[in-house]
């Protein structure tokens, strides 16, 4: 009989997490509660939002617990299920992730829409991530056709998404992304401009080159000198969707905003989210994703490491920028 394990946080890190923070440990099983399913993981996410419930502070989601199963998204598949409403075999998505086995309510899982995609979209393109994308940039950002948009970690799983639905609603864009391969991805996924933050020269410079006419709309996921670059050369009543600061997740370095004080004068709307608010607001993602999906204007990517042993090497991996679209663990 093959025993349960789950990734759990041993010690909390300092700085860029180790392998030495986590570790693999046995889950041992039981009969199933009233209401409660058992799942077989076959899909597992990671994202970069996990590096800051890695720290015990308090923040819009608790700090994960030392000793006990982590948790994240996940897609798997009903192999017992004391609930009516979820039956055996049934392909669902959860939260219950860094692990090979999960035991939940019923209520905590969300059977799989039924859109012609493999299961895993709906950990990245078709999940959290792209919801992320969505609400983001047409709710926070309130991007329009003929915007011109500035996007970070464009070949990254929320930002490539960006790119392709601000080019599906007419808009400008230009990314950003890490060495000539991610570059030229995005390039592919229809984006008009692509800087290489990696080359030699001034981030600045090359957005202002990208975009002479300056942007309408920054949609962030790395914060520091690419969100200083877009205070540079943001037109007036540009807005900002904060959405992510990768660079500054490990060594909590404070940003220096040599352009901050254009806010001011270019009356800039700057606006933190978090994808959870919109989870009311489903309905409209997917009605608007299907209809890019079967238009042909949606491309997917994904880094997939195999076996749950391989968690940590994945989500190590977002920090140096390994992943081209949706970092995976299939199980």
């Amino acid at each position: 009989m093959v025993v349960p394990q789950a990734w759990t946080l041993k010690t909390r890190p300092f700085g860029t997490p180790t392998h030495d923070n986590f570790e693999l440990v046995d889950v041992l099983g039981g009969a199933l509660e009233p209401g409660q399913v058992r799942i077989a993981n076959r899909w597992l996410s990671v994202d970069p939002y996990m590096r800051g419930r890695m720290n015990d502070v308090k923040s819009y989601t608790p700090p994960f617990a030392l000793g006990e199963p982590m948790q994240g998204g996940a897609v798997g598949e009903v192999v017992e299920s004391t609930d009516p409403s979820v039956s055996v075999g049934d392909l669902v998505m959860h939260m219950a992730g860094w692990r090979d086995e999960a035991v939940v309510p019923a209520g905590h899982v969300q059977k799989l829409p039924d859109l012609p995609v493999e299961p895993q979209a709906y950990l990245g393109q078709l999940g959290m991530p792209g919801m992320t994308a969505y609400f983001g940039l047409l709710d926070v950002a309130a991007a329009k056709e003929g915007d011109t948009v500035f996007v970070s970690a464009a070949a990254g799983a929320v930002g490539s998404t960006v790119v392709q639905i601000a080019k599906a609603k007419g808009m400008t864009v230009i990314g950003s992304a890490g060495g000539a391969d991610k570059c030229a991805w995005v390039k592919s996924l229809g984006a008009d401009a692509v800087i290489d933050y990696k080359a030699e020269g001034s981030l600045v410079k090359a957005l202002a080159a990208a975009a002479p006419k300056g942007i309408d709309v920054y949609f962030d996921n790395v914060g520091a000198d690419h969100f200083d670059a877009a205070l540079a050369v943001a037109n007036e009543r540009a807005r900002f969707a904060i959405c992510g600061m990768i660079d500054i997740y490990n060594d909590g370095k404070p940003t220096e905003l040599r352009y901050l004080a254009r806010v001011i004068g270019a009356r800039l709307s700057i606006k933190g989210f978090i994808v959870s608010d919109y989870m009311a607001r489903a309905g409209e993602f997917y009605r608007d994703m299907a209809g890019w999906l079967q238009s042909g204007q949606l491309v997917r990517e994904e880094t997939v490491f195999d076996g749950l042993a391989a968690m940590p090497d994945a989500f190590l991996g977002l920090f140096s920028g390994s992943n081209k679209g949706k970092m995976l663990v299939r199980v």
